[in-house]
């Protein structure tokens, strides 16, 4: 009989209904389960029921973790610490390229080449700065 080794219930199931399909599963296919070391039989109730409670606190332990993560990235984002990822343009580099854009001289590889930036980038400044993605003069983009 084959058996599937596993060092934490988190490790193989994300939440309570996952980790039982996963159960159902090894049982169908005749497979033996290891949680730490210890050998869990899904088919024997008492097993499964051992493997059902584990499955309730992995899944407990997993939202603790991400209420405290959110909540201290809220404290963190009201004391000014978190403030995200810093943008790859200056916001004077955003206004040229939004600038050379409008004059239509200029096309959107040409303007990911002059600002080492990807499409992306490009457009994403555009949408920030309320500009149309069309040059007035109609040059290709």
């Amino acid at each position: 009989m084959d058996t599937l080794v596993v060092p934490k219930l988190d490790r193989l199931a994300r939440s309570v209904p996952d980790a039982r399909d996963i159960g159902d599963t090894l049982v169908n296919r005749g497979v033996r389960l290891s949680l730490g070391g210890s050998i869990y039989d899904p088919a024997d109730p008492m097993s499964k029921m051992f493997f059902n409670m584990l499955a309730v606190f992995a899944e407990f332990e997993a939202d603790l973790l991400k209420m405290r993560t959110r909540e201290g990235m809220a404290i963190a984002r009201s004391r000014g610490k978190l403030k995200g990822r810093a943008p790859k343009l200056s916001a004077r580099q955003q206004a040229e390229l939004v600038r050379m854009h409008g004059t239509g001289e200029y096309t959107i590889a040409e303007l990911m080449e002059v600002f080492s930036v990807g499409r992306a980038t490009v457009y994403r400044v555009f949408d920030r700065a309320g500009a149309r993605t069309t040059p007035a003069s109609g040059a290709a983009t």
